[in-house]
């Protein structure tokens, strides 16, 4: 199996208290009062502290059409994932030219050719480098992403492979969307990308070993998260039937999970959870009967970031103390489907 050698999580310079984008951003979504204050109260108990937004909040006001939106977007993210792989690289004490892979993904806005196109002249990556956007994946997609370049290399072992995970989700607000989904995702989620470079078992770079993985689809669960793509681009799908899906397939799900790989939850020392939400994190600790505390750098990562859709499981990873050598952790995510992606970690 493959290593994770280095892992960058990048922020746009521009950040706000919840109090401050919430008192800019209301007035945008509603202007009846009963339902301002119902927002205001949503931001208030979404346990963030802090966001990141692609633009200086106050630019959001003159916001226009999507596709002036997306051309933001293409702009920003291309810059934050030149950022984030340079210093992945370099952590990983590697070039451009040594990348032999690329997965890029992101699923708040669209690009053709694809953001990792637009860096291989930039960074000066190899015109033989195999790339492979995706769209579609949502929060799931930082989880989902270690496992897709685990699986190439597992067959290129003496090759190296990146992860480029960028969300923008400021540049999807929708005005004048008065819905209870509107008013949780504009208080929950912010704007952030990663970096993870990951290197064969036949290459010489330590690194955070990737013991197994795991991919679950809940069949019927299709409208639960995800996109309405309209004139004004991605209106949010947002359900709180996040939680009881949760519930009803966690348990067995990652005790089988473990069980494969001749563990117990007693034997996991590291918790790397998707921080989706306050109620999204409750239920990952009540499903698996494991205390808040193991879940205190998602925790952590959401008071001071918000959810960062797929690049947010990353910044976790990159924000957990490493834990004795032999020591095994579980990163796990959600996303549109119900889809879940496990990746079982073994600390050198």
């Amino acid at each position: 199996m493959s290593r994770i050698a280095a892992v960058a999580p990048v922020l746009p310079p521009h950040v706000y208290t919840q109090s401050e984008i919430t008192r800019e951003i209301a007035p945008l979504i509603s202007h009846v009062p009963d339902r301002r204050a119902v927002l205001e109260r949503m931001h208030a108990s979404s346990g963030i502290a802090t966001r990141h937004t692609a633009l200086p909040i106050e630019r959001y006001r003159d916001l226009g059409t999507f596709r002036e939106s997306n051309d933001i977007f293409i702009e920003v993210a291309t810059d934050l994932c030149e950022r984030a792989l340079r210093t992945a690289l370099a952590e990983a004490v590697l070039e451009p030219p040594d990348v032999d892979f690329i997965m890029f993904t992101s699923v708040t806005g669209i690009a053709a050719p694809s953001v990792d196109a637009l860096l291989v002249s930039r960074l000066g990556l190899r015109p033989d480098v195999k790339r492979m956007p995706s769209f579609g994946l949502g929060c799931v997609a930082g989880a989902a992403g270690l496992a897709r370049v685990d699986d190439y290399l597992a067959g290129h072992p003496r090759e190296v492979g990146v992860l480029l995970s960028v969300e923008l989700c400021s540049l999807t607000l929708q005005r004048d969307d008065e819905t209870i989904a509107n008013f949780v995702a504009t208080g929950l989620f912010g704007d952030g990308a990663a970096a993870v470079v990951l290197v064969g078992d036949d290459r010489p770079e330590p690194g955070i070993r990737i013991v197994d993985t795991r991919s679950s689809f809940y069949p019927d669960t299709t409208d639960v998260i995800g996109w309405h793509v309209g004139g004004t681009g991605f209106e949010i799908v947002l359900t709180s039937g996040v939680a009881d899906v949760i519930e009803r397939h966690f348990p067995a799900e990652v005790a089988a999970f473990l069980a494969d790989n001749g563990m117990g939850l007693e034997d996991v020392t590291t918790w790397v959870a998707h921080p989706g939400g306050p109620r999204v994190l409750e239920a990952f600790g009540h499903a698996l009967g494991v205390p808040d505390e193991a879940f205190r750098t998602s925790w952590r990562t959401l008071d001071r970031v918000g959810n960062l859709s797929s690049a947010a499981v990353l910044h976790v990873l990159a924000d957990t103390a490493a834990p004795p050598a032999g020591s095994r952790g579980l990163l796990f995510a959600l996303g549109p489907g119900v889809s879940a992606e496990f990746v079982l970690l073994e600390w050198q």
